[in-house]
C-alpha cells in the first residue's frame, strides 16, 4: 500500500512538472510568461482604477493580492476541468487513476501561483511594507482553502466536461462575474453595508477579502460566524466534489 501510495505521488508530480514544461514549451519568453501576464493586467487596471479607489495609497497592493488568487482560482479550475479531456490518450490506453491526472492539473496551477507569489513579495518590497508573520500565516491558510475549493470544482468539472463541451464557455463567462462579484478590483467598504453579508457568501470573494485585510491592514478580526458558513461551505463543496467523482468517473473513458 505504501509503495502505491509513493507510486501515486511520483505519477502525480511527474504529470504536473510535464504540464508545467510542456505549457511554455516553444515560447519566446518561456517561463516569463508566468510572471508577465498577472503584472500586465495588473498594470492596466491598476491604472484605470487606482484614482477612483486609490486614496487610501495601498489600492495597488489589495490589487495586486487580489488579482493573485483571482489569477489561481481561475487558471486552477479551468486547467482542472479540461485535465481528463487533454489527457485523453492516457485515459482510454494505460490505466491510471483518473483522481491523478485531475489532481496533477490543479498542482501545475499551484506551482504557477507560487512563482506568482514572487511577484507580490517584490511588490511589497519596493512599497517598503512588510506583514506581520500571522497576516502570512492567514494568507497561506486561505491559499489552502482556496485550493481545496479549485480541487473540489475539478472533481466534478472534469468528468462533465468530457461530455458537455460547452462548459468551457459556460465557465469562462462565469468566472468574469466571479471576478467582479468578488472585491478585487474593488474594496468591499465602497458597497454598502446591507451587500456584505450576501457578497461574503462567495467563498472566493470571502477569501480575497480577508486575505487583504489580513495582509494589508493587519486586520484579523473575523466573525466567528462567518468563519463557520465559509468552512461549511467549502467542505460541502469537497465532499460534493468527491461524491460527484465517484458518480462520473466510470463512464469517462466510453465517452471520450
Amino acid at each position: 500500500m505504501q509503495k502505491q501510495h509513493e507510486n501515486y505521488r511520483e505519477l502525480i508530480w511527474t504529470l504536473a512538472k510535464t504540464d508545467f514544461k510542456l505549457r511554455y514549451h516553444g515560447s519566446f519568453l518561456g517561463y516569463i510568461w508566468v510572471l508577465l501576464k498577472p503584472i500586465c493586467v495588473f498594470a492596466v487596471l491598476n491604472f484605470v482604477f487606482s484614482t477612483m479607489f486609490g486614496a487610501s495609497g495601498t489600492y495597488s497592493l489589495e490589487l495586486l493580492v487580489g488579482l493573485m488568487l483571482y489569477f489561481f482560482f481561475a487558471e486552477g479550475t479551468s486547467a482542472g476541468m479540461s485535465s481528463l479531456l487533454s489527457k485523453a490518450q492516457l485515459v482510454t490506453k494505460i490505466y491510471v487513476p483518473r483522481w491523478t491526472i485531475i489532481l496533477a492539473s490543479t498542482i501545475n496551477a499551484t506551482m504557477i501561483f507560487l512563482m506568482n507569489l514572487v511577484v507580490i513579495a517584490l511588490f511589497f518590497a519596493l512599497k517598503g511594507f512588510m506583514p506581520s508573520l500571522v497576516s502570512i500565516l492567514v494568507f497561506l491558510v486561505f491559499s489552502v482553502f482556496l485550493y481545496i475549493i479549485i480541487l473540489s470544482f475539478s472533481l466534478i468539472a472534469a468528468p462533465l466536461y468530457v461530455k458537455f463541451r460547452d462548459l468551457a464557455m459556460i465557465w469562462e463567462v462565469a468566472l468574469m462575474i466571479l471576478m467582479y462579484a468578488s472585491p478585487i478590483i474593488y474594496p468591499l467598504s465602497t458597497l454598502p453595508l446591507k451587500y456584505h453579508i450576501i457578497l461574503l457568501l462567495n467563498p472566493l470573494a470571502f477569501i480575497v477579502h480577508y486575505t487583504k485585510e489580513a495582509l494589508i491592514h493587519n486586520h484579523l478580526a473575523i466573525s466567528p460566524q462567518y468563519v463557520a458558513i465559509f468552512c461549511v461551505i467549502v467542505l460541502a463543496g469537497f465532499a460534493l466534489g468527491i461524491f460527484s467523482y465517484r458518480k462520473l468517473i466510470p463512464k469517462v473513458a466510453e465517452e471520450i
